[in-house]
């Protein structure tokens, strides 16, 4: 291929979705001699981007998608990467009429998965089929993992938390885009109770009225006060902050980089958790580890419940369980333990 000056990279949504795709940028930008890379995503993803060393552009998708084609048109590229593989990207790529190519996204393995629970998934994490779309560029997947880049002013000092979580914390990510992918309330209780630490709920401000419930079930008060020192006996050391709706992402991705372990559903911040190398416990309800989205590089264990026979019930998630009983989530053994 000859030499290439500009390569456009298309991921519209969501946070997850975008961490992932950071070691195709990385590789292109490192691996090419002076290319620059362009990145086009929609207008609440673009920070992300923005404060990642290895793109030199963000372009943005706002109301009109012939407004981002005709900023996209003016920058003349040689390569396009379609990471999304949607209708808007494929109206970009015949608009702009560059040589390109879309990573495969599965939808039929995953329909089988869903709906006759016939696995024909390929053994190959996301990164890897993302990597793909870009190998015509000449470029290979290095051994880095993902990226996430976190500007100076949102790094947080051990002082914003409570002084009992300045010393040591665990990280728990208590949100999800569908409640499938998120424990109910009483199991949220019994997990910050196995884990038995110091805990930082993290969330978005959706995330933080169920925060609000869970510190509050553990919170101190005169009512409890007569149970304190036999708490104290047993090793009960589950203090909880609910961090829920106080931070903006970057600022939840410190506090997550500063956790000790982290425990999270199947959410972006799990994969923001992978960038920073931590030690992850992640929990599957209604979808799977298998789809390839499991935490990249990084230390995790997997905590799922294998033996109810309609999961997976959807490759993102629902409102609430079809089935009513959501035994996926209810009936999964948390069996870890923390030194």
């Amino acid at each position: 291929m000859k030499k290439l000056n500009k390569v456009l990279i298309l991921r519209f949504s969501s946070i997850g979705d975008i961490v992932l795709t950071t070691p195709v940028i990385r590789a292109i930008k490192l691996q090419l001699d002076d290319v620059e890379v362009h990145y086009a995503t929609k207008r609440a993803y673009a920070n992300i981007l923005e404060n990642n060393h290895y793109v030199d552009k963000v372009h943005v998708l706002e109301d009109k998608l012939d407004d981002l084609i005709q900023d996209l048109k003016a920058e003349n590229y040689d390569y396009i990467v379609d990471l999304h593989n949607n209708l808007r990207s494929r109206i970009i790529k015949l608009r702009l009429n560059k040589p390109s190519k879309s990573f495969q996204k599965l939808n039929f393995e995953k329909w089988l998965m869903v709906n006759l629970k016939v696995d024909k998934l390929p053994n190959k994490h996301i990164v890897d089929r993302y990597m793909e779309a870009a190998s015509e560029l000449g470029v290979k997947k290095d051994q880095f993992g993902l990226d996430y880049f976190i500007p100076e002013k949102d790094e947080i000092e051990k002082e914003w938390l409570p002084e009992s979580h300045q010393k040591e914390y665990v990280a728990y990510v208590i949100g999800a885009q569908h409640n499938t992918k998120k424990l109910p309330f009483k199991r949220m209780v019994e997990l910050c109770d196995k884990i038995n630490k110091p805990i930082v709920l993290v969330g978005g401000p959706d995330d933080a009225k169920m925060g609000e419930r869970v510190e509050d079930f553990f919170k101190k008060t005169d009512l409890s006060e007569p149970y304190e020192e036999k708490l104290t006996e047993l090793g009960k050391k589950a203090k909880v902050f609910n961090a829920c709706g106080k931070f903006n992402l970057n600022q939840s991705a410190s506090i997550v980089k500063g956790a000790t372990y982290v425990f999270t559903h199947d959410t972006g911040l799990m994969h923001i958790a992978a960038a920073f190398k931590k030690n992850i416990f992640c929990i599957w309800g209604n979808t799977i580890p298998m789809f390839g989205m499991y935490p990249y590089k990084t230390k995790f264990t997997i905590l799922e419940n294998n033996k109810v026979n309609c999961r997976p019930c959807s490759k993102i998630g629902y409102q609430k369980c079809p089935k009513g009983h959501f035994n996926c989530m209810n009936k999964i053994v948390f069996d870890f333990w923390l030194p």
